[in-house]
């Protein structure tokens, strides 16, 4: 099991995966292999498989966590099969039948939304300058988690306030923008930053540590603010009681909707893959989309 946890994580890296997603993997499958107690990956069927669900769940682990568990086994089965290890990739059937979720249309769930004053007040009520600056800087560009936490200070121009992002398979432009505000509340962190740098680390955001802050560093600040204010609960069941970093995407795309801007201009700086042939041949002007942008962004009072 080792050997094919090496050689699958190799293969990660070969297709450009980030290194927090490949470490993701191989964390979640060494619990697996702890589990399966020296069997044969290859021989794994639906009854291991249902025992591998029972054993999460007495650990404690919530029903996401599960599915996130057998997401990842889905994807490394998926290289067993691709490497001729296996016939097919056992995953699919168990978590069709055991881990499935079915839409209720009565009830209405949806990804949690704040208005434009919640956000201000989450934002405001956020002492911690470093916290602040992730917190609008989430809001105000609709960044997603791996994109923030693998930036680095010199990808940001305050001169022109842009951001460059890293390459990634899921964002097609690389360019975003931010306000007067955002550049206000990073021009205060970088200050800060300076006398935390002590490891001369490049990221724009660092922990306690002076490493580059990470992805559950980024979850806890976010659902920290959010605690602090009423507007994540962590005993509730229900999407909408929660508040993650992905809801400052949804909270920043719903917004400059709702203040008018153009559907492709928000489809260009959310970054969404190119799936029309049509959508190759839309040149949007960055001088143009830079304006819409200024023009509907929501002013938070930071």
């Amino acid at each position: 099991m080792d050997q094919l946890i090496d050689d699958f994580v190799q293969d990660c890296a070969l297709r450009d995966m980030a290194t927090t997603t490949i470490s993701h993997y191989s964390y979640c499958l060494k619990n697996f292999s702890t589990y399966l107690a020296g069997d044969d990956p290859t021989k794994v069927d639906k009854t291991s498989l249902r025992g591998f669900i029972e054993y999460l769940k007495r650990q404690g682990k919530s029903q996401k966590t599960v599915e996130n568990y057998f997401s990842v086994l889905s994807t490394f089965f998926e290289y067993l099969a691709f490497e001729g290890h296996i016939v097919a990739n056992p995953i699919l059937p168990v978590r069709k039948r055991y881990l499935r979720r079915y839409k209720d249309n009565n009830d209405g769930q949806s990804r949690k939304l704040i208005s434009v004053e919640e956000m201000a007040r989450m934002i405001n009520s956020t002492l911690d300058i470093r916290d602040k600056a992730v917190l609008v800087l989430l809001a105000k560009t609709g960044i997603r988690r791996n994109e923030l936490v693998s930036l680095d200070v010199s990808d940001v121009d305050l001169i022109e306030n842009k951001i460059r992002l890293k390459p990634t398979a899921k964002r097609t432009n690389r360019t975003v923008f931010f306000d007067g505000e955002t550049a206000f509340t990073l021009r205060r962190w970088l200050k800060i930053r300076k006398s935390m740098n002590k490891k001369s680390n490049p990221a724009l955001f660092l922990n306690a540590d002076g490493d580059r802050l990470n992805r559950s560093g980024v979850y806890n600040l976010v659902v920290g603010a959010a605690k602090r204010v009423g507007l994540h609960d962590d005993n509730s069941d229900r999407l909408e009681d929660h508040l993650s970093p992905h809801c400052m995407r949804h909270w920043y795309c719903t917004h400059l909707f709702r203040a008018g801007m153009r559907r492709e201009y928000i489809k260009e700086l959310r970054g969404d893959s190119r799936k029309d042939a049509f959508d190759l041949y839309n040149h949007i002007d960055l001088k143009e989309l830079r304006e819409a942008y200024l023009a509907c962004i929501p002013q938070l009072g930071v």
